[in-house]
């Protein structure tokens, strides 16, 4: 496999496990970046480093004068950003050829969030009485308990747990830690884990060294992937009649549940690990609606007029 395709495998892994895009959306960039990648390897590119700005200019150009509609050259540009940026991220290159192309502006889709309904059903479940049972428990309720990305909890070494003052030490995008609180269910989750479970997941095979301290393991003893993490929380979700979970919407419900919970976006911001408050303040349009159901529930005027309206 070249270097190449094998940034596009995980880049579409990313986005189905990391980012919970539909399996539409993936599909239609794996579509896309097959494209494009064939026209570089006609082009003679077979390294990242070979790829040009004028390249990728020419290549969109293309596209256009075939007769794409603009809104699949739209999200061809996407496609090709965001796998240019991860291969950046990930440390497969550190050249970037598209930072000077413009993304056209689009709509902002809202993340997905779970009510606090949905969240316990899925989290007081039943879960299997044995080891793989309290590890998917303690998995569920720390990425929702601490807002982890799932390359964040799969990164966790034993070193990045503090049960004495309750912290994980988490790295997040560009390496950058973070220290990030640990409590209730989710302390509770992890203590059962690590003290009854852990030891039980490694007994197919030594471990590997980069292993050897994973907090997180699978059954052969190796450090669990993003796409083992995607699979558990898809399958409890569907337990609890809740269908295409994917674990990013445990980060999102996080989010907004504190801020709705009355957390200041700062401190929201630096539990996430965002570097941009802006990031953050996308949830300040998912609480509105929380505040509106709010003002209308509680405020005697608000309930009045609502009450005089319908009887009109």
């Amino acid at each position: 496999m070249s270097q190449l395709e094998q940034v596009q495998m995980e880049y579409l892994d990313f986005l189905n496990v990391e980012k919970g895009a539909s399996p539409k959306t993936t599909e239609a960039y794996a579509g896309d970046l097959r494209r494009y990648l064939l026209y570089l390897r006609k082009g003679g590119c077979e390294q990242l480093e070979q790829v040009t700005y004028n390249i990728i200019v020419e290549y969109l150009a293309g596209l256009r004068d075939i007769g794409y509609a603009s809104s699949s050259v739209e999200r061809a540009i996407a496609a090709i950003k965001g796998y240019h940026r991860f291969a950046v991220r990930e440390s497969f290159t550190a050249h970037e050829p598209t930072a000077a192309i413009r993304t056209p502006k689009s709509a902002r889709n809202l993340p997905d969030t779970l009510s606090l309904d949905q969240v316990n059903s899925l989290l007081d479940q039943v879960f299997p009485d044995k080891p793989v049972g309290m590890r998917d428990k303690a998995i569920l309720e720390i990425l929702y308990g601490c807002g982890l990305r799932v390359s964040e909890l799969v990164g966790l070494d034993t070193r990045d747990y503090d049960s004495g003052e309750g912290l994980l030490q988490v790295t997040g995008k560009g390496s950058k830690q973070r220290m990030v609180p640990i409590a209730g269910s989710a302390y509770v989750a992890m203590t059962n884990y690590l003290q009854g479970a852990r030891e039980h997941l490694h007994v197919k095979k030594e471990l590997a060294p980069r292993d050897k301290y994973a907090i997180f393991l699978n059954t052969c003893g190796q450090r669990i992937s993003r796409i083992g993490i995607y699979k558990h929380v898809q399958r409890y979700g569907l337990q609890v009649g809740i269908k295409n979970l994917h674990p990013h919407s445990l980060r999102h419900s996080y989010a907004t549940h504190l801020l709705e919970g009355g957390a200041d976006l700062r401190s929201i911001q630096e539990l996430l690990g965002h570097s941009d408050i802006a990031t953050t303040q996308i949830y300040t349009h998912v609480s509105t609606v929380f505040l509106r159901e709010e003002y209308l529930a509680c405020h005697p005027r608000a309930k009045a007029s609502l009450s005089n309206t319908r009887s009109a």
